[in-house]
């Protein structure tokens, strides 16, 4: 329920009425990582206890998400709490330093395990120059314009994606939405403004400010545009248990991209004043 299944957990809620929602462990297809000991924490604060005996761990100082590439790694006691690190994962299957991409933030000890809250994927972030905008800034945004969707009857946003077009000049970021039903014009208008504005990080506000990154666009595509997403990753191998929606799509991901506007239906671009 954290990183890319963030979205999702809304839907779960409405479904599971009064029954918690348990984020019971932290793992990939790597391996296992840690447990939540306090399971009847809600999704979105779940942290999670390394399980030391499960393989060895190691872990990366990051300084920023542009990361420390040439910081020495660090063993499972040395971690320090408030720091956020990269998880190198040693494995009884034959991994050996296994760099997973995970970034976590050391909350505190269980005993003297530490417990890890999962922060985002570090190859899923939004950059155009100096900005620097996680997964999880992306999902704040959007369930921040999403607030103005349901306000509208029936109207519910099933997936998204986003890219970071460095192409144009100047570059934006570029958000795709695909919706349950057809939204007004006006309101999608809002709801790509409303992004464009949440975006706090110093370097997007600046960059946005002086021109060096245009106006966001918002590009509404036809329903069962992500199902499509996902018959192409599924036809690469994928396994239908481990797919998660990109919420970047990088260069890596070309032929995703050319899915995505083959069949967009209608683009905004923010009118957000900085």
């Amino acid at each position: 329920m954290t990183g890319s299944m963030e979205h999702y957990t809304r839907k779960l809620r409405h479904y599971a009425g009064r029954l918690p929602l348990v984020c019971a462990e932290y793992g990939s297809s790597e391996g296992w990582i840690g447990a939540n000991v306090d399971p009847l924490t809600p999704p979105d604060s779940a942290t999670f206890v390394v399980l030391p005996d499960i393989g060895f761990f190691e872990f990366i100082p990051l300084r920023g998400m542009d990361g420390c590439e040439h910081a020495e790694p660090i063993g499972l006691t040395e971690v320090q709490v408030g720091v956020e690190y990269e998880i190198i994962i040693t494995t009884f299957a034959g991994l050996y330093r296994y760099r997973l991409g995970d970034v976590v933030r050391v909350e505190g000890f269980y005993n003297s395990t530490p417990r890890l809250k999962f922060i985002c994927r570090r190859n899923l972030i939004l950059s155009i120059n100096i900005d620097k905008n996680t997964e999880k800034d992306l999902q704040l945004a959007v369930d921040e314009a999403t607030k103005l969707l349901l306000a509208e009857k029936k109207l519910d946003l099933l997936d998204f994606t986003s890219y970071a077009d460095m192409v144009s000049d100047p570059g934006h970021y570029v958000i795709f939405w695909e919706l349950n039903a057809d939204a007004k014009d006006e309101v999608l208008q809002s709801c790509c403004d409303c992004m464009d504005r949440t975006f706090v990080d110093p370097g997007y506000v600046g960059s946005r400010r002086i021109g060096t990154i245009g106006p966001l666009e918002l590009n509404v595509v036809e329903r069962g545009t992500f199902r499509k997403v996902l018959y192409h990753f599924l036809s690469r191998g994928t396994s239908v248990g481990q797919f998660k929606t990109p919420r970047c799509v990088g260069p890596a991901n070309r032929a995703v991209l050319e899915i995505l506007n083959e069949h967009v239906i209608k683009r905004f671009f923010s009118m957000a004043y900085y």
